[in-house]
């Protein structure tokens, strides 16, 4: 994979995963968005006049946009999997930043992850 394949996905990877927690601070100053009728439309309005989550669906629109950048230029069945990075990167910045707590078990899926990803990447 060339080195500029691989910055686009990996571009379009990180602005997925900062998506991601921005949309969980967003909403997380909203708390549990009810499923009741009544009360959702006024929660969903709730959830999109935060700032973080207006800024997480951008990234998530300039995201796909370099995402398909990187798929022009590689096999899907090579690109796909290079999502799963973002699961590890969600996980460390969220107990970084959001005080998750990461324990063994899943720092054995994660490294799982990477080593099914470094394998896909140098096939």
């Amino acid at each position: 994979m060339a080195l500029s394949t691989f910055a686009f996905l990996f571009s379009g990877v990180l602005c997925n995963a900062a998506a991601q927690l921005l949309l969980k601070a967003g909403v997380s100053t909203v708390g549990a968005i009810p499923v009741e009728r009544a009360a959702l439309v006024n929660a969903v309005w709730q959830v999109l006049i935060q700032w973080q989550v207006a800024a997480g669906l951008a990234l998530y629109g300039i995201g796909v946009a370099v995402w398909i950048v990187g798929l022009s230029r590689i096999e899907v069945s090579v690109a796909y999997p290079m999502l799963s990075v973002g699961y590890v990167l969600n996980a460390v910045a969220a107990s970084w930043l959001l005080g998750e707590m990461i324990g063994p078990m899943r720092v054995a899926g994660m490294l799982l992850i990477l080593g099914g990803v470094l394998l896909v990447a140098r096939s």
